[in-house]
């Protein structure tokens, strides 16, 4: 697949699946290398640690107890933090992994390597540890202050209905400029500062302002890409409730379910149900990712120029 080219807004959707076709195997292959440890770690904490936090929450009030859930907590106050933190720093690193495995993997293919590694990828992360340190501090300080500005604004502004509209607007937007910063910070030798400027320039001109704006077509395929994935996820959250649903109209009242419904076999169901929800909403992410990474090669028309030139340069060499 060639990366650095023209694309229409059709042509970022299919080649985001054609990409998957393509490169899906070992691209899987390497993400579950990096990732599966954290993932199912991740996937277990959430399983079995709320569970827990449910049941007790649900749990009807014991030995005249009014503050049942409270006392259960305070008691527990140790293993909820140690929990929290382990939870934190899982998720932190899960994360970062999440987020620039698709850059390192892109950035790879862009560079015209054809079989790439696990080792390969750690070689970014390793070779990169300063410039994440530095991408974090960014996007935490500054990049989340302002993007929640922006949708705390647009939250208001539901009251009068525009609100509604200019969410749909704004978070495509604000997921692109996200996206394109990573992007174009390991990518390129700007700093974080300018890469998040060209990010948001990016947005709505090329370089060539001739060439007019690519907004609606970036936007218009991260909304679909985005509408793709919450369908999907949507109908894996969606079985643990039927289930319960399902289990709540069936059985007769005996007050136990009704009382606790996250105990026994059936709480166990639904947060294994949950937690394989949040699992595949890792794994379909990276749909969002290649699709913005194909967004930024489009958005490169120096690199574009440049891969041009060097077929120009190839042509009769193998005559």
């Amino acid at each position: 697949m060639q990366l650095f080219k023209k694309r229409d807004f059709g042509t970022f959707i299919s080649d985001t699946f054609s990409f998957f076709r393509l490169y899906g195997k070992n691209y899987f292959k390497n993400y579950i290398l990096l990732n599966g440890f954290l993932l199912i770690l991740l996937v277990l904490i959430f399983i079995f640690g709320y569970k827990e936090l449910f049941m007790q929450a649900f749990a009807s009030n014991k030995g005249g107890e009014s503050y049942y859930f409270e006392s259960y907590f305070q008691e527990n106050l140790g293993i909820f933090i140690i929990t929290g933190i382990i939870t934190f720093i899982v998720f932190m690193v899960l994360m970062i992994i999440n987020y620039l495995y698709p850059v390192f993997y892109m950035k790879k293919l862009a560079q015209g390597q054809k079989n790439i590694k696990v080792d390969d990828i750690m070689s970014e992360f390793k070779a990169n540890a300063g410039k994440i340190g530095k991408l974090l501090l960014g996007l935490i300080f500054i990049v989340t202050p302002l993007a929640l500005i922006v949708v705390g604004i647009s939250y208001a502004l539901i009251l009068i209905i525009i609100g509604i509209f200019l969410l749909l607007l704004v978070l495509p937007v604000m997921i692109n400029v996200i996206n394109f910063l990573m992007f174009d910070y390991f990518n390129s030798s700007r700093g974080f500062f300018a890469s998040l400027s060209y990010s948001i320039r990016s947005q709505f001109s090329y370089s060539n302002a001739r060439e007019g704006s690519p907004f609606w077509k970036y936007w218009g395929a991260t909304l679909v890409i985005y509408i793709i994935i919450y369908v999907i996820t949507t109908v894996f959250t969606m079985i643990p409730m039927i289930f319960f649903m399902v289990k709540l109209t069936t059985s007769a009242p005996d007050g136990s379910f009704e009382q606790n419904p996250f105990s026994g076999g059936f709480g166990i169901l639904l947060f294994v149900t949950y937690g394989v929800s949040l699992l595949f909403s890792f794994l379909l992410s990276n749909l969002m990712y290649v699709n913005s990474g194909l967004m930024y090669f489009d958005s490169r028309r120096d690199l574009h120029q440049q891969v041009d030139l060097q077929e120009i340069d190839t042509i009769g060499i193998n005559e």
